[in-house]
């Protein structure tokens, strides 16, 4: 069995920026961080309902899935198991039991750049999970792995720590440090966008939407 390296975990994001980000949309979200990607490539496996939290970074080795089991020793109510698998499909790394366990100790979902198997609990679940894939072939368990260390997850890097935000259209991350200024532009595209909604719906659209900046 190979080694799972553990770095100390970041602190919880204040409850004040997560509550900020309750209603904000994924999409307006990677507008403004430069339209920067987020994690792509993955898709929403639950039934609904937001993903909220902060980043609990996994690095596994293609198709197994023991630093997962141990980061949820580890895992605090509100974070997000953020695994970086390497894209690879050919075993799950998550399926119901461990969806059991998170959700017990209030784990707020899972990001999982890789495959999911048991696809009907997550089905009937507003519990989040993102992944690239699903197939029923189990994980090998034996390592190696990391914990709370930068990871890759759909193309995007994510720190512990980091605020995770998901919704039907995909999930993005930010460090906690942006949310100031990044909450504010976010409310002023919202007002932007509806009042192009309200100008198309009373027959008077002029098109300034699209010329402006952002």
């Amino acid at each position: 069995m190979a080694g799972i390296t553990r770095n100390p975990p970041a602190p919880p994001v204040d409850p004040a920026i997560l509550a900020a980000f309750r209603e904000a949309a994924t999409a307006t979200i990677s507008d403004n961080l430069d339209r920067l990607p987020g994690a792509v490539g993955l898709r929403p496996f639950h039934r609904g309902g937001r993903l909220l939290g902060t980043a609990l970074t996994v690095q596994v080795r293609a198709g197994d899935n023991l630093a997962i089991h141990q980061a949820l020793e580890e895992a605090r109510p509100g974070d997000v198991l953020m695994v970086d698998g390497g894209g690879d499909a050919s075993r799950a790394l998550v399926g119901d039991i461990m969806k059991a366990i998170a959700e017990s100790r209030g784990v707020a979902g899972f990001v999982i750049d890789g495959a999911i198997r048991d696809v009907a609990a997550f089905a009937a679940s507003d519990f989040p999970c993102y992944a690239r894939a699903a197939i029923h072939r189990g994980p090998y368990k034996v390592g190696p792995g990391t914990i709370n260390g930068p990871v890759s997850v759909g193309g995007w890097i994510v720190n512990p720590g980091d605020v995770v935000v998901g919704d039907a259209d995909g999930v993005v991350t930010f460090p906690p440090a942006l949310a100031p200024t990044l909450i504010e532009a976010v409310r002023a595209q919202d007002a932007r966008e509806a009042e192009a909604l309200r100008m198309i719906r009373e027959g008077r659209y002029d098109g300034r939407y699209a010329r402006s900046p952002g």
